[in-house]
């Protein structure tokens, strides 16, 4: 029987992630029978490379989706509130990048590695959630310590790459660290402070409870995958000056006994999961070399001598592809073959 193939549109085709999309359906060679690439009217006009075709950008509009299977998201919380209800009326199933439907109870929040099972929801609202790029790299390698030994508790700290903030993050960055080694005048416009050579402990914007709203995605959307409103999650989310890599220091305390040798070893047969780990070589995770791939990278494993039941670890992912548009084609791949 021939594969069946499906009409695919991705909102946001122009952006960094809406273009790692494109790349990552290529790579992946999904069944796509056609492709509609859509963008606000600025980029009509504009053409981007797909298996050898230059496709034409269109103006994305409420009557885009006809016609359409599976349309990936990525232009931002206000586009994807406006336009994904449009997309399922017509019958075409959103998987969004945004964080605008994560926490609607009739909405999955979906990390195929993870709970790959919570797709089959998208009947309620037509719609399937891409998680936060930090949440994505740091429930890949503690799910299979949660169900193992039961994490009652993590706590995290996240160094984001500014290409979580977009392409004009990563252009501020590159004229500043440029200005700043010659000695010129630079602007901040992207950021509160200057990025470069500099370390920004804010992530979107401040809360009543003090925390930002990146750090706060984290413990709702964690205890959300998971389906344990148990965990006790707290974060805090920093940016620094590096293009493309988020990493992590993580610290999970666990019900049952627990070592670092077991869980370098689960986690060396984890799916998604790569250890790099020999410390005695100076061999970790960084974020220069997670940037370009797929593979969640897990080091510095170790005890926490502090506390019972305590690990400590590193993880880097690279937040374009496995943070954001990977795990949304991963997702559109359990779709199409299990439920459309």
């Amino acid at each position: 029987m021939a594969e069946k193939k499906y009409n695919v549109a991705v909102a946001g085709a122009t952006g960094a992630v809406g273009n790692q999309m494109i790349s990552c359906l290529e790579e992946r060679k999904f069944p796509i029978k056609s492709i509609k690439l859509l963008a606000s009217s600025r980029s009509v006009g504009h053409k981007i490379d797909y298996r050898g075709d230059s496709i034409d950008v269109e103006e994305l509009k409420e009557s885009s989706f006809k016609g359409m299977d599976i349309a990936l998201f990525s232009a931002g919380g206000g586009v994807s509130e406006k336009f994904a209800p449009f997309a399922a009326k017509d019958g075409c199933v959103v998987i969004d990048n945004s964080s605008t439907w994560r926490m609607d109870p009739d909405v999955p929040l979906v990390v195929p590695e993870v709970n790959p099972h919570a797709v089959a929801q998208y009947t309620k609202k037509g719609i399937i959630a891409n998680p936060n790029c930090s949440t994505i790299q740091m429930v890949v390698p503690l799910y299979p310590l949660h169900k193992k030994y039961g994490i009652k508790r993590i706590v995290v700290s996240t160094y984001q790459a500014v290409s979580g903030t977009g392409k004009k993050a990563i252009d501020e960055l590159d004229s500043q660290t440029r200005a700043i080694l010659n000695f010129k005048n630079y602007e901040n416009k992207v950021y509160p402070h200057t990025i470069a050579f500099n370390c920004l402990p804010q992530i979107d914007l401040f809360l009543e409870n003090g925390y930002t709203k990146e750090e706060m995605k984290m413990v709702y959307e964690t205890r959300k995958i998971f389906e344990d409103d148990t965990i006790r999650v707290t974060a805090t989310s920093v940016r620094v000056p590096v293009f493309y890599g988020h990493s992590e220091s993580i610290n999970i305390e666990t019900k049952e006994n627990i070592s670092a040798k077991e869980v370098k070893s689960l986690l060396e047969k984890t799916p998604g999961v790569k250890v790099v780990d020999d410390p005695k070589n100076n061999v970790y995770p960084l974020a220069i070399d997670a940037a370009g791939q797929d593979l969640t990278l897990v080091g510095r494993i170790r005890d926490d001598e502090s506390i019972t039941n305590g690990i400590n670890m590193w993880v880097v992912a690279d937040n374009i592809r496995k943070g954001a548009a990977t795990n949304a084609v991963q997702i559109a791949e359990i779709l199409a073959k299990e439920y459309l």
